[in-house]
């Protein structure tokens, strides 16, 4: 299928169409001046934004490294104080003779 004017004018077509579009966009881009230090200012503009963005960045990671750390910390303060069963050296599973108790495990003879 081809593209076709549907608006009913004569004389346009779209390769005027597009060479009037250009044309006026030459004629527009032609009246355009640049002020001589615009490219300056605007790279000086990004780098102060990209150095904000490291800046802040860096903040927060230091933020949230320390606040885990509070709160890894604080948990373990909330530990009980008294030691727990496997501690403790008052139980024996060997009669006597197991690591709590200070004695050895029994070996196996070959």
């Amino acid at each position: 299928m081809t593209h076709r004017d549907t608006t009913g004018s004569r004389g346009t077509s779209p390769d005027r169409t597009e060479r009037e579009l250009r044309e006026a966009l030459a004629a527009l881009a032609d009246g355009v001046r640049a002020a001589p230090d615009a490219y300056r200012t605007a790279r000086g503009e990004w780098l102060r934004r990209e150095r904000r963005r490291r800046l802040v960045l860096a903040v927060l990671v230091m933020v949230v490294f320390a606040l885990a750390t509070l709160i890894g910390l604080w948990v373990l303060n909330q530990a009980p104080a008294d030691p727990g069963v496997i501690f403790s050296g008052t139980g024996s599973a060997f009669s006597g003779t197991g690591p709590a108790t200070g004695g050895s495990l029994p070996r196996p003879h070959p």
